[in-house]
């Protein structure tokens, strides 16, 4: 959008009348160009859809779309029945008009003179520039002209509602509209954050050293269970946050890639201080993966999420967890149980999940939900869905088709766009990598703010209990 003058909100508002994912480019600006219909057709001529915008001095903003390219071979008119004229703007207040082209007359839609400046409908509805135009005080007087609801549905507005009646103007823009690319970064992040400096890694490391559980609950460390399809790198994801804090890359828990779980016990993962070897106040639970045909079970799953399973205990599959194993904890505590479920599922793979994992994923959330249990989605891989990721992480809420597999996964599983993360776990690195710390640290910011929050309701619920049972 380079330099231009329309606000995000202008363009939130052509984007809904032209439709579809586009992306606009400043081409040619008469405060820098000139007003010359020699320029803007040396600048405009041959580049596809097009807004042309005008900016005049009452603060009114209006102009043109067109899907079809200009050209100033010849003179002729051009049919295009997705062709409107616009109002965003009228005496500095929002004004949102739509004035569409009149069906029958979509074959004079725009004209095109090698001398002549945009120019739109037959009549002509607008005509903004013949040959040049100066500017006497910053502003120029155009020497076109405007003969409205010719080719246009000007739905009852008047020169005067339209342009205030004359064509003088401070600014006269012309942007080319293109498909968007869904791998190239937005202006604006579709999701907001600090801005990623090291000195925001710093702060989120300190943030979550010194993060400490509800002190009334005298907890030490809260639990979040990670839980996904096998590959899908939960394991990956506690050696991911087990590195920042140690200071190196590290593999403490086997990770990779097999046809079955590489992750075969339940483990209550420390995150230690590198430096000191304090464990952190909070652990990371692995557990088998979620397979189809086999895989860890509900029945399982529940008995991790109440803290009846031992750390260490080895699933076996052909048996299923119970009461009668070695270490069983009959009465588990709050200390014992789950306080956050975080999801892991693979982006690369979200599009051809089978509707019996999926199945399966919603029915551990019943369990859940009837645990009050908050849970997140944490997104992985999303390296591979775009190709420049892989270098500069940084974009990671710039790029639209991270957007879409949010939004997607989201839907798939019934949480809020906000609860599903997206993350990149260290696979090939040897090395620490800032935006892959700051990415994982802001996911493990978000996570404990959720395990806060069941313990907050927790806490509730004890008073509540205290207040019924003082009645």
């Amino acid at each position: 959008m380079m330099a231009g003058l329309l606000q995000k909100e202008d363009f939130d508002e052509l984007l809904k009348w032209i439709g579809g994912r586009r992306k606009f480019r400043l081409l040619y600006k008469i405060t820098r160009d000139g007003c010359s219909a020699t320029t803007f057709h040396s600048k405009c001529d041959g580049k596809g859809m097009t807004v042309t915008v005008l900016y005049n001095p009452s603060d009114t903003v209006y102009g043109g779309f067109t899907s079809q390219s200009w050209t100033s071979a010849g003179e002729v008119y051009i049919q295009d029945p997705k062709a409107f004229l616009f109002q965003l703007k009228f005496n500095g207040k929002s004004s949102y008009n739509q004035f569409p082209i009149k069906p029958e007359q979509n074959v004079h839609a725009v004209y095109c003179h090698s001398g002549y400046g945009p120019t739109f409908g037959g009549g002509n509805d607008l005509y903004t520039l013949n040959g040049n135009a100066t500017a006497s005080n910053g502003v120029f007087t155009l020497n076109g002209g405007c003969n409205l609801n010719h080719t246009y549905n000007m739905k009852g507005t008047d020169y005067n509602a339209f342009a205030n009646g004359n064509l003088q103007v401070k600014e006269m823009e012309v942007y080319q509209v293109d498909d968007y690319d869904m791998n190239d970064p937005l202006e604006i992040p579709w999701r907001r954050t600090p801005e990623w400096t090291t000195r925001l890694m710093q702060e989120l490391k300190e943030e979550i050293e010194n993060y400490k559980p509800l002190e009334q609950l005298k907890i030490q460390q809260t639990k979040i269970l990670l839980i996904g399809q096998i590959g899908a790198g939960k394991s990956s994801f506690f050696n991911t946050i087990n590195s920042i804090f140690r200071g190196y890359v590290t593999s403490q828990a086997c990770s990779g890639t097999a046809e079955h779980s590489l992750t075969t016990q339940y483990r209550s993962y420390q995150v230690r201080n590198g430096p000191s070897g304090k464990p952190l106040n909070f652990r990371l639970c692995d557990t088998r993966g979620l397979e189809e045909g086999q895989g860890i079970e509900a029945q399982d799953v529940c008995y991790i999420l109440d803290g009846h399973t031992p750390d260490k205990y080895v699933f076996n599959p052909t048996l299923p967890l119970s009461s009668d194993i070695a270490g069983f904890v009959k009465a588990p505590k709050l200390k014992d149980r789950i306080h956050c479920v975080a999801f892991v599922l693979d982006a690369s793979s979200v599009d051809v999940m089978s509707e019996k994992m999926l199945e399966k994923i919603r029915k551990l959330q019943i369990a859940m939900n009837q645990r009050g249990l908050p849970q997140v989605v944490l997104l992985t891989k999303i390296d591979k869905i775009c190709a420049s990721l892989q270098d500069e992480l940084g974009l990671t809420y710039y790029i639209p088709i991270v957007q879409e597999h949010v939004d997607k996964v989201a839907a798939m599983i019934g949480l809020p766009r906000s609860h599903v993360i997206p993350v990149k776990n260290y696979e090939s690195e040897r090395e620490l990598n800032n935006n892959i710390n700051i990415l994982n640290l802001l996911a493990m910011q978000q996570i404990l703010h959720f395990a806060d929050d069941f313990l907050y309701n927790y806490l509730d619920d004890l008073d509540d209990e205290q207040i019924s049972t003082a009645d």
